[in-house]
């Protein structure tokens, strides 16, 4: 799991967690949230050990080193997005308008321009508005973001899925588990996790409706 001590991910982006002891439990608990929630040709399982597309693009520099993703070439429209996660890659360098996601710090629109950026992801709904007017959305668990100079933009999560295959009555049950799950926790570690389960639950039960 890319969230191991400390969420670093290989672009050399990293967050230090003041929970880094817990960050292993976190990560498996907002993953195995979402992946009861899979639909399409029945409820499936996302397996880390069996990639359902390309790979995301992975770091290549020296070991150890911090700093900017690679910037990907600026779209006609002024915004390149490279959006992916560890089995699948959604956008790789495509024009888009806005991307609107969910940090740390607050839900906050992406446009041309936009001052250089790092975050960090939390549960929640990312919206692309794509160049042709449309948009797409995904549910994200976490990960993280950077916004170059240049307008490019590069969007790297633990877990992405189309919010158009995952089931609101299922989040909505799920949601009802994790409640009593938190209510029976003791002890830090269970309760931690019970409690991310809840927040990852309600974001979900949120973006769906």
């Amino acid at each position: 799991m890319w969230l191991a001590r400390g969420a670093r991910w290989e672009t050399g982006n990293a967050w230090v967690s003041p929970l880094s002891s817990l960050v292993p439990v976190m990560a498996a608990s907002v993953s195995s949230s979402l992946r009861l929630l899979l639909i399409g040709g029945g409820r499936r399982a996302l397996s880390p050990r069996l990639p359902l597309g390309a790979r995301a693009p992975r770091w290549t520099g020296p070991a150890g080193s911090r700093g900017y993703a690679e910037p990907a070439p600026a779209s006609a429209s002024g915004m390149a997005l490279t959006f992916a996660s560890p089995y699948q890659v959604f956008f790789n360098g495509g024009g888009v308008r806005q991307v609107d996601v969910p940090t740390l710090t607050g839900m906050f629109g992406i446009l041309p321009n936009h001052v250089p950026t790092l975050a960090v992801l939390r549960p929640g709904l990312v919206t692309v508005f794509k160049d042709d007017g449309t948009n797409a959305k995904f549910f994200v668990s976490s990960g993280s973001l950077t916004v170059n100079a240049d307008s490019s933009v590069q969007l790297l999560a633990e877990e992405a899925v189309p919010i158009e295959h995952l089931d609101l009555q299922e989040a909505r049950a799920q949601l009802a588990r994790a409640q009593s799950e938190l209510s029976a926790a003791t002890g830090e570690i269970p309760r931690a996790e019970a409690l991310i389960a809840v927040e990852t639950s309600e974001a979900l039960v949120k973006a769906l409706e």
